[in-house]
């Protein structure tokens, strides 16, 4: 679910807004005296009842303009002629601007998706003319253009923005359309140069093509008896590939983990980067990644380590964002900016919510269950463990002749959707509708989900087909990819008010796609009637957590590290990333497991090409899980479509509306405890 983070990021630049100085961001220069002289004025024309709001809305304005933009008198006049007075002319105003930012982020959007077509589909090599349209960013200047012909400020100065604060208090008693005047005051609030919000884009396509490039020929991996574990023609991306494939390993006993086994090796040589650069996206070169031996036609040969590629892209996009700081005052810093701005949630509260679960009894005595059930000590890529799932026990091949069977390529799929979600309690015609707005392609990366955002446009559901169908593992993932266009259809077209359009950020969508992925057995006919299934499914989602967890903790000590290290190289990023990774797993994994320093927690693609988007994941199963005990004994497609058409408001509200409680890890450690007793007992 990459793009979609990416995108709303990018919107929340926009929104952000532009300015034409890189050195600083320029002072403001409306005295207090005008901008007295303008609430006077419109106290007199309007009365006092919205003075309070008056005054913000004039006051934010103020702040924002630059001598580019006009005299101090422009400005009075500017303000005094567009401010619409009372209800009437504030809600034609609303839908005005509704109306036309739908259509240019909408239309923007769309030429983003187009220009990177050759670089997210599978259309032969990628070239650098490809590359170069993909890091091209048409929007870049939208807002700069908007500040410039006053749309902005007029915006600015009838909708008012909310700090997360307000939102908190007085967002509980506010009205639909009062939510949607507060979301409209979010779309500018301060001015961050084009020229840096290409820059970023520019930094991050070139690190989305290396992650959607980096595959590994596992067929050509050879262990130390020259044996090769794999099938011939298996081809994985890092780290999403490598991951799933140690997932389907735990139902073959001994042979699967010496499998799993040299998968982990290939994780930590891609880690410290000494993994051959020939290996990466090559099948001519057969290779041991436990001696790091390469072979050419059977002939031993001599390898280049990759230098250090990996932790070049974190320092780009760490650059280019860190340029902006300065346009941003009262969210100075990138962290802030993703989860104050963005997530909506300090990432003080997040490192709280996530250690209190990582150091939790609950998960110690999981990993005590695990250890049991796998008849061995836990190894380190045991954070993937997958048995809690019932399809754990099912052959990975019985699964995979099912799945390329049914969905032998991406049309196949498509035309499945409106049965899909007939079998989920949709109606015939709401899931004909949903099934119009989707658009399923084969991805050349590991897949995501990419909604729009205008109501004219269709939500694209890409993910990895082989020639030979889709795979057990394909469909897994492109159902979790599934539930993420469920989720951006209904948040779209179902919401009333066009800025109130989405969730309240990433994680909840995850939550719905974590939700999708689930029933992914259900939707093939398997359905499951273990008597431990829901006690399995609590351990799933808190093992799930602890996993990603930790490696958000290791996302999130990267970038503060990096705000002290600015001046950081690739080499000493990868170093800084090796030790974090390890810091994190001695202090919450290294007990359970009974091995230390371990580096797996820094192999996450996420950490390469989306930045500080971890996070999201860890909220989202909390989410999934407080969703799924609303679910319990409803029809499913109402209460997502009344949950999901709630559109974006601040998360704490989003979820007392939708299930009654906040964001927490009590509920499941709850649960898990109850599991754990049930289990423990059988």
């Amino acid at each position: 679910m990459r793009r979609y983070s990416i995108f709303s990021m990018l919107i929340l630049m926009f929104a952000l807004g532009a300015c034409t100085s890189k050195e600083k961001a320029p002072e403001a220069t409306i005295s207090q005296r005008a901008i007295s002289a303008i609430l006077d004025t419109l106290t007199q024309r309007w009365g006092n009842a919205d003075r309070e709001k008056m005054e913000k809305g004039i006051s934010q304005a103020a702040a924002l303009w630059r001598p580019t933009d006009g005299t101090e008198k422009d400005f009075m006049q500017l303000c005094i002629e567009n401010y619409a007075g009372n209800d009437s002319l504030r809600l034609q105003l609303f839908n005005k601007l509704s109306y036309g930012f739908e259509m240019l982020n909408g239309y923007f959007l769309l030429l983003n998706k187009e220009l990177l077509r050759p670089l997210h589909l599978d259309w032969g090599p990628v070239t650098p003319v490809d590359e170069l349209f993909g890091g091209f960013n048409p929007a870049a200047h939208l807002t700069e253009d908007l500040f410039a012909n006053k749309i902005a400020f007029i915006t600015i100065l009838n909708f008012p923005n909310y700090s997360l604060k307000e939102k908190t208090e007085k967002g509980p008693s506010w009205s639909r359309l009062e939510w949607a005047y507060a979301r409209m005051g979010d779309m500018f609030t301060s001015r961050i140069p084009s020229e840096l919000i290409q820059n970023f884009t520019t930094a991050n396509t070139a690190a989305d093509t290396y992650i959607s490039e980096y595959n590994i020929y596992l067929g050509n991996l050879e262990n130390d008896k020259g044996e090769r574990l794999f099938p011939k023609d298996l081809k994985l991306i890092s780290h999403w590939g490598l991951r799933d494939e140690i997932k389907a390993r735990y139902a073959d006993g001994a042979q699967g983990l010496e499998r799993q086994q040299m998968i982990y090796q290939v994780m930590k040589r891609i880690i410290d980067q000494s993994i051959p650069k020939e290996v990466i996206n090559n099948e001519k070169y057969t290779w041991n990644p436990f001696n790091n031996q390469l072979k050419l036609d059977g002939n031993p040969v001599e390898g280049m380590a990759e230098p250090d590629v990996r932790y070049q892209h974190v320092i780009n996009q760490f650059k280019a964002l860190k340029a902006m700081d300065p346009y941003s005052p009262n969210l100075p810093t990138f962290i802030q900016r993703k989860f104050e701005g963005e997530f909506e949630i300090s990432v003080d509260e997040v490192e709280k919510l996530f250690a209190t679960l990582l150091s939790s009894a609950e998960v110690k005595e999981t990993a005590k269950l695990i250890s049991q059930r796998l008849g061995r000590p836990l190894e380190p890529f045991d954070i993937w463990y997958d048995g809690f799932k019932a399809r754990s026990s099912i052959p990975s091949e019985k699964l995979d002749a099912i799945t390329t069977r049914r969905f032998a390529n991406a049309e196949a799929f498509s035309k499945e959707i409106p049965s899909i979600l007939g079998s989920l309690g949709w109606t015939k015609e709401k899931a004909e509708f949903i099934a119009s707005r989707i658009q399923v392609e084969n991805s050349r990366g590991a897949g995501h989900a990419w909604g729009g955002e205008m109501r004219k446009d269709n939500a694209l559901l890409r993910t990895r087909i082989p020639a030979s169908g889709m795979n057990y593992k394909g469909f897994n993932i492109a159902m979790h990819e599934f539930g993420h266009t469920v989720e951006q259809t209904i948040s779209l077209h179902d919401v009333d008010y066009y800025t109130l359009h989405g969730v309240p950020n990433t994680a909840f969508t995850e939550a719905l796609a974590f939700v999708f992925q689930k029933r992914d057995l259900d939707v093939l006919g398997l359905k499951e009637t273990n008597p431990k299934k829901e006690y399995l499914q609590t351990l799933d989602n808190l093992w799930s957590c602890y996993e990603i967890m930790g490696v958000s903790m290791v996302d999130i000590k990267l970038w503060k590290w990096l705000y002290k290290h600015p001046d950081a190289k690739p080499a000493e990023v990868k170093e800084a990333v090796m030790t974090i990774a390890k810091d994190v797993w001695n202090q919450y994994f290294a007990e359970n497991f009974g091995k230390k320093d371990e580096p797996i927690l820094a192999i996450y693609s996420h950490m390469i090409d989306n930045p500080l988007y971890l996070s999201a994941y860890p909220m989202g199963h909390l989410i999934e899980f407080q969703l799924e005990k609303q679910l319990k004994g409803k029809v499913f497609a109402d209460e997502v479509q009344r949950i999901f058409s709630q559109g974006r408001l601040i998360p704490e509200l989003w979820l007392k509306i939708a299930t009654g409680e906040g964001l927490s890890v009590e509920p499941l450690l709850e649960s898990s405890r109850e599991a754990l007793k049930y289990l423990q007992n059988k």
